[in-house]
């Protein structure tokens, strides 16, 4: 005998916001847990296996909606899964609280179980290494966490920062000044800034050095005090540079590292700083070590399925021992 899965959605609104343009994000759930599914008045029904899994779903879904979440089939996918391993209950405490607030009022909120691990380990740690695939939100959270330290006046200035290691290309055969051939490697900051603070207030904060960015050469021989310092694509720093970048802290700074290492543009022979740091650090009093993976991405839900192609074959490299 089939079971039976039953949530009552409380009124027509928030079960037109649960079903989605023509019932879509009823289908998905249905036919992503292998469920038939029909609505009666304001509750939605399941019938199958997993019918309690759908429920749990839905539940998690009308959690978010009271916190302010929007659903998009990104987020739904991620209901679905976090049911699936028994944590749909957990979702509304991800959309609880705002990070921080865009330029134009916009407000920034997790999406994911592992964002908002990650957002409290910066807020409780002094360092904190944020490493995990493309699309996971490891900077652009920095960033907003940096902005919304920056207007609360908890620091002084944000700095950022870069290895300036290429990808193919080499600095010397890009055309301009040292400045122009490093922006390409700092545009992502540029833009989390440009949305967080807008364009002619950052201009205002750069020229007055109140934001500072700058690959990571720029860092040495410099004590970072009263400021918060965000490095990322620390996957290619050296060894070296990482311990002079983290041995710059000064007082009443924070500093963020951000990186994947499995995207390394270092030279062949050449270990990456960032896979050493979170090894001899890792359980250091004042440094946290956040881990994301495919289930954190926020991009196109295509992207964490290329996330997760890319992670299969390497493992199966490393496997074969090639």
């Amino acid at each position: 005998m089939s079971k039976i899965g039953t949530v009552d959605t409380g009124s027509l609104s928030a079960l037109g916001a649960v079903l989605g343009v023509f019932d879509e994000n009823l289908a998905v759930i249905a036919r992503e847990l292998g469920l038939a599914a029909h609505v009666e008045g304001t509750e939605i029904v399941f019938e199958g296996e997993a019918a309690d899994v759908g429920a749990e779903v839905v539940k998690s879904l009308l959690s978010a909606l009271e916190a302010g979440g929007t659903i998009d089939k990104s987020s739904l996918l991620y209901c679905i899964s976090l049911a699936q391993e028994g944590h749909a209950s957990d979702i509304g405490g991800v959309m609880q609280g705002v990070v921080a607030v865009s330029a134009k009022g916009k407000p920034v909120k997790c999406k994911t179980v592992g964002q908002k691990n990650y957002v409290d380990a910066i807020r409780k740690n002094t360092i904190t290494f944020g490493v995990g695939p493309a699309g996971t939100g490891k900077t652009y959270l920095a960033v907003c966490l940096a902005v919304a330290a920056y207007k609360s006046k908890q620091v002084e200035k944000i700095i950022l920062t870069r290895p300036a290691v290429e990808a193919g290309e080499k600095l010397g055969f890009l055309p301009g000044d040292l400045q122009t051939k490093v922006d390409p490697y700092l545009r992502p900051l540029y833009d989390a800034l440009y949305e967080m603070f807008g364009y002619d207030v950052y201009q205002k904060l750069l020229e007055k050095g109140a934001i500072e960015v700058a690959p990571l050469a720029y860092m040495r021989g410099r004590t970072l005090s009263g400021a918060f310092v965000i490095l990322d694509e620390a996957q290619n720093a050296t060894r070296e540079q990482m311990k002079m970048f983290l041995t710059r802290l000064g007082d009443g700074s924070k500093m963020v590292v951000t990186g994947d290492l499995t995207q390394t543009d270092l030279p062949a022979g050449k270990t990456s700083g960032l896979k050493q740091a979170v090894s001899i650090l890792k359980g250091v009093e004042g440094i946290a070590v956040c881990r994301l993976n495919e289930k954190d991405v926020v991009r196109h839900p295509l992207v964490a399925e290329i996330v997760r192609a890319y992670e299969a074959t390497e493992s199966k490299r490393k496997k074969e021992g090639k």
